[in-house]
């Protein structure tokens, strides 16, 4: 068991890197949303932009909650608050895949017929695609609600007289099935990220090889976008990865749900969303120049 000064560590860290994202998330939807009212339109990039960044700001608020009332309730079953973490959760899964295959099919210079279909046709198609993940986390929710409530009431039957047996294995199958559901909708996006910036990765990599080997005065500048790119692009791979790894092991089996190690686990876990939600800033062109502005303004104020 670690020290209570210890966790108490952990406690402030964990609300100092939630309260980042949440500021993170507010700023990407209120700077994109801005530009919306101005110019009365949207590019497909923003339109996923600007969703991901309002369901990361509902997540972080239902993990704050969450966490904070079942640690200092633990008798209380706060499952409401649980429901809409793990609806904001899998659409925040669903957006990034989303976000990612947006961005190699726009950057990508494969010349496959299938890969150009697509090219020519997903940017047109991001607001059905926004609402088919929107409806995939809803019917998940809708299931998970169910379950929930027959595991409340398979819960206040234990207490009855009886062979608790029956009930019990099926408290077991339940749990199962949940385990199973949230790994299928987490897996499917996952897989669809990896393979989105994985391609990314070698289509710019083939491209910088041909840069580099006609190499003259006026590629430097294009070799230095190229090497920028790569950078987020693996940073942006590790650190989602390490999330998916992270949930992964949440929900499986976590080592770590334990109430001295809880909020040990929950800072490592949203550091690496801290990190991932820096880099999502980072790759918009509209927020990196506010951040700049904002940035140069601290600095001659």
């Amino acid at each position: 068991m670690i020290p209570i000064q210890l966790t108490v560590f952990f406690m402030v860290i964990y609300a100092l890197e939630s309260l980042t994202i949440i500021v993170q998330s507010s700023l990407i939807v209120a700077v994109l949303g801005r530009e919306w009212m101005r110019i009365k339109r949207m590019s497909p990039v923003d339109m996923v932009f600007i969703s991901l960044g309002f369901c990361r700001f509902c997540q972080q608020w239902s993990s704050v909650l969450y966490n904070f009332c079942s640690y200092f309730n633990p008798n209380t079953t706060f499952w409401y608050i649980s429901i809409i973490w793990e609806f904001t959760n899998t659409l925040t899964f669903w957006l990034t895949s989303l976000l990612a295959i947006v961005y190699c099919v726009k950057v990508s210079s494969f010349t496959h017929p299938v890969f150009l279909w697509l090219k020519w046709r997903i940017l047109r198609l991001i607001p059905q695609l926004l609402l088919g993940s929107l409806l995939i986390s809803c019917v998940a929710i809708i299931f998970s609600v169910i379950r929930s409530r027959i595991k409340f009431q398979l819960i206040s039957m234990m207490h009855l007289p009886g062979n608790n047996t029956v009930t019990e294995r099926i408290k077991k199958l339940l749990q199962n099935l949940l385990i199973f559901q949230q790994l299928v909708l987490l897996v499917i996006p996952f897989l669809l990220f990896l393979a989105s910036t994985i391609s990314l990765i070698a289509s710019l990599c083939q491209h910088l090889g041909q840069i580099q080997r006609h190499n003259i005065g006026h590629c430097n500048s294009s070799l230095k976008a190229h090497f920028s790119a790569l950078r987020y692009l693996a940073f942006f791979l590790i650190f989602f990865t390490s999330y998916f790894l992270a949930i992964f092991i949440t929900i499986v089996d976590n080592p770590f749900n334990r109430r001295h190690w809880f909020w040990a686990w929950e800072t490592v876990i949203y550091a690496v969303v801290s990190i991932h939600s820096t880099l999502l800033m980072m790759s918009s062109p509209k927020l990196k120049k506010v951040l700049k502005v904002r940035c140069w303004g601290l600095e001659t104020a």
